[in-house]
Parts: structure tokens; C-alpha cells; sequence
């Protein structure tokens, strides 16, 4: 049996679990979706001769039948690349008969997904998150979601300090330079600087919370790893991800009621994988501002292995 590992060439965090499943001899075959229907193949066939898919995907260094497939470990994989020579409006019919064909078959198989990306899609929208959230006992600082400019003054305005996180709803905006998606960090608003742009779309604006600390928790099964991030830097103290270099961790204990809300809300999307941010005010209380299925972790030098080998274990064993 074999874990299928769908991400891109490069890609040190699955590197850091495919060495893991080595090491203790799980048969690994790492796959990029982005090389199909270029490099990568594909067939399989259903019908009264078979009652779920059967066939194969066929990679340049690696071939992998669909029914020895335990676990599918879905991390970065890249879009798919089709041929030079083929029209814009041809293109845009291929891409979705890839997406439907090749994306479908892979989405039905029946196994164990870390995590299957329609369960990270739902996930991975703030509106229907900070929902779960809450539903889930877990909180989060007052939030706003509008285009309408006086809206959103009025929320900012009744804030403490008159001030607000904005944040994206996603995670990327288009280069000015080039097709390639950059960063859009946290940044603080104050009522004066909200104006008529933000009619065009929607706009993300969250209390802004003085926190003592962050904490990355990651779920991995049933699994709890968390630990403090302390900003060293004023701009990793509105947004930790702006200055990696300054920061440092310390692995910390999970209130007890942190751990059973987290517990729902990875019940509730059905993950088996989630990275979660939050806040720790100076009284000690955690508000969450992010879920995110597809989360990085290798980061936090003291959880690496400790996370490595809990992914391991769960690809490695489905059942348990």
C-alpha cells in the first residue's frame, strides 16, 4: 500500500514528511497534478466489472495504481500545465475538463485525505471559519465583512483606540510585476483612512486585540501542538509572517477548553489537519483569527519532528 503525496517539485515541508515515511519504509509516491495531462497520465474505468475506480496514474519517475493507494497527503500542488500550442478558449475548456477529469477521479478515491480539498475549500473562507469558530466555544475578536465605507467607519470608530486589523479574506493579491501571487500582510486602520475603495469589494476588519503573544496550534488526528510566537520587531507585532527572523517560540500547554473547541471545529470541516492562529491577551485569553487546513508548521524548530512524526503516523496507519 502506498501513500500518495500531491504536491509541487519543491516543497520542503512535504519533504520533511516524505523522509519521515522512508525512514520506516512506507512505499511513497509523490505526484504534482500540475504536470497533468503534459507528463502525468491518467486512466481508469467504473462500470458492473467494477464498483469503484480502477486504474492507474502514470508520473515521469513513478507509476501508482489507484486501488494501493492507503492515504493521499494533499499539500501545494500546482495547476495544471497544459500545451503551448493550444488557444486561449481551447485552454480554458481543457483546464476544466482536467479539473473535472483528473481532479475528480483523485477526489473520489475512498481513503484517508490529509486533507481532502473540498474539506480544506469550506475551511479556508473566514466567513464560514470564524462561524465554526464560534459555534465551536472558541473565540474571536468582533469582525466586520462589508463594502460599504460608513460601515466600516462605524466599526472602527466604536472600537477600543479607534483602531482595526485589516486583513485579506485570501492569502495572496496578483504582483504588480508579474502573475506570480505575493503576501498581503495585517495592517492597522484607523477611521480615517477608510474611503470610498472600499465599495469594490469585500473587506475584511477585526477589533485589533493587544496581545501579549501569539500561539500556532496544529491538529494533526486528534493530535495537539501548539507553541507561543514572540514578536521581536514592530512589523511581526501587527503580523508575525512579515519578519520570520525576528521572532521566537516556546512550546506552551492548551487550556483545556482551547483544545475541546478545537477538537470541533477540526469535527465540524472533517479535517485531519489544521493550523490555527491566536491571539493571547495580557489576561490570558485566546482569540482565534485564523484557521488554516493547509498551514505551514516546519518553521517552529521545536515542533518539527514532533509534528513530522505525527503526519507519518496518521498516513502511515488510516485505521487507527
Amino acid at each position: 500500500m502506498t501513500v500518495l503525496v500531491l504536491t509541487r517539485p519543491t516543497d520542503a515541508t512535504a519533504d520533511l514528511v516524505i523522509a519521515e515515511l522512508n525512514e520506516r519504509s512506507v512505499s511513497v509516491c509523490r505526484l504534482d497534478p500540475g504536470d497533468f495531462p503534459e507528463s502525468l497520465s491518467m486512466a481508469a474505468r467504473i462500470g458492473p466489472d467494477h464498483m469503484s475506480w480502477e486504474g492507474a496514474l502514470r508520473g515521469q519517475h513513478r507509476d501508482v495504481s489507484l486501488n494501493d493507494i492507503r492515504s493521499v497527503y494533499y499539500r501545494r500542488p500546482g495547476a495544471f500545465r497544459l500545451h503551448s500550442d493550444i488557444t486561449e478558449q481551447d485552454a480554458r475548456w481543457a483546464q476544466a475538463e482536467a479539473q473535472a477529469g483528473f481532479g475528480g477521479l483523485l477526489y473520489s478515491l475512498p481513503c484517508l485525505w490529509v486533507n481532502h480539498p473540498n474539506r480544506n475549500a469550506l475551511a479556508t473562507f473566514p466567513p464560514i471559519a470564524l462561524a465554526a469558530a464560534t459555534r465551536s466555544g472558541l473565540s474571536v475578536p468582533r469582525t466586520l465583512i462589508t463594502n460599504d465605507p460608513g460601515k466600516a467607519g462605524e466599526f472602527v470608530s466604536a472600537l477600543p483606540g479607534q483602531v482595526a486589523a485589516y486583513k485579506a479574506l485570501g492569502t495572496t493579491h496578483p504582483s504588480d510585476h508579474d502573475d506570480r501571487p505575493q503576501a498581503l500582510w495585517t495592517t492597522q486602520v484607523r477611521p480615517n483612512e477608510i474611503n470610498e475603495s472600499v465599495r469594490r469589494t469585500a473587506h475584511q476588519f477585526q477589533e485589533w486585540v493587544d496581545k501579549a503573544y501569539e500561539v500556532r496550534l496544529t491538529a494533526v488526528g486528534r493530535r495537539l501542538f501548539a507553541a507561543e510566537i514572540h514578536a521581536g520587531s514592530d512589523a511581526s507585532r501587527i503580523d508575525f509572517r512579515a519578519d520570520y527572523d525576528s521572532l521566537t517560540y516556546k512550546p506552551c500547554e492548551i487550556p483545556k477548553r482551547i483544545a475541546r473547541g478545537v477538537h470541533m471545529l477540526t469535527f465540524t470541516f472533517g479535517l485531519r489537519y489544521v493550523a490555527l492562529d491566536f491571539l493571547v491577551d495580557p489576561q490570558g485569553r485566546w482569540y482565534l483569527i485564523d484557521v488554516n487546513p493547509n498551514g505551514q508548521w516546519g518553521f517552529i524548530p521545536e515542533l518539527r519532528t514532533p509534528i513530522t512524526q505525527a503526519l507519518a503516523d496518521l498516513l502511515e496507519r488510516p485505521n487507527l
